[in-house]
């Protein structure tokens, strides 16, 4: 299968939007709370040097083959070095932050993982920006014969079929919610319902969307839903089908600066960085990531 890109012409347009909305919120932020000085402020004469930027970055598990990439060209570019980021499934990340980690930005894999963020105030909702968006698309192993050319040939399929687990997997809620349009599965939300008798048996449940690729890549599962750029990141598999706009909820990346960040504008520059440098929107086109327009 030819594994085509994206290209990241659809943010060129929210480039000076996006840019100018995060230096002002946090001109204001700083000079209306009497915040701390910025990160990257230099030290006053006679004083200790400032100690470098180090953030902590929370992001989706399908974003941990092109996020190293841009963050090692935001280390060369600025100085700013990240610790261990965490790629799990969103929902988990959600529960570590509960749980206290340490966290400068989040990067979730749907809208609503992000609602239940900013409704816990785990994020400063005021940073809240869209940043990419994806396909759901049915996978299956390279070279398999299995046929795909409707969501309705799922119901047809034979063996298991790989879906995320809707209450951490946020592709596995589209992917239900998708199934919901041809009966397989009961609630509309994708997460508020439960699989068809006849298909539930054949249901094989999976803890991340790289697990369920998993199960496809070895065999285990005949098809299995994941995003377009899980593609881009799994050995084994290729594209059987793109699920069509309607049949599911718009897959948006949202991110935001942790509320407990100690590096907040550092988080931010971070965040604009990865949708304004140049450099960065042809690494997120690589692994089929494209910008939110």
């Amino acid at each position: 299968m030819e594994k085509t890109l994206n290209t990241p012409a659809r943010a060129m347009s929210r480039r000076s939007l996006v840019a100018f909305g995060l230096t002002a919120l946090f001109a204001g932020t700083l000079t209306g709370c009497g915040a701390k000085p910025a990160d990257t402020a230099a030290p006053a004469e006679g004083s200790a040097p400032a100690r470098a930027v180090e953030l902590q970055i929370f992001a989706a598990n399908s974003l941990e083959k092109a996020m190293p990439e841009v963050q090692a060209l935001y280390t060369e570019k600025t100085g700013v070095t990240f610790a261990d980021t965490q790629f799990k499934a969103s929902g988990d990340l959600i529960e570590q932050i509960r749980a206290g980690a340490q966290v400068d930005a989040l990067i979730t894999a749907s809208k609503g993982t992000m609602d239940d963020a900013v409704a816990g105030g785990l994020v400063d909702e005021a940073t809240r920006l869209d940043m990419f968006v994806n396909d759901l698309v049915v996978v299956k192993a390279e070279g398999s014969d299995a046929e795909i050319a409707s969501l309705e040939d799922v119901k047809n399929i034979e063996g298991k079929v790989a879906i995320g687990d809707a209450v951490t997997v946020p592709a596995g809620k589209y992917a239900n919610q998708a199934l919901n349009t041809i009966g397989l599965y009961t609630g509309a939300a994708g997460d508020d319902g439960v699989y068809a008798p006849e298909f539930a048996d054949r249901v094989a449940l999976a803890d991340k969307v790289g697990t369920a690729a998993k199960y496809v890549s070895t065999g285990d599962a005949t098809i299995g839903f994941v995003y377009s750029s899980d593609i881009f990141r799994y050995d084994g598999i290729e594209q059987a089908f793109v699920c069509p706009e309607d049949s599911h909820k718009p897959i948006v990346y949202p991110g935001a600066v942790a509320a407990s960040s100690e590096h907040a504008k550092a988080a931010a520059d971070f965040l604009d960085f990865c949708m304004n440098d140049a450099e960065a929107q042809k690494v997120w086109a690589k692994y089929g990531f494209e910008l939110f327009a």
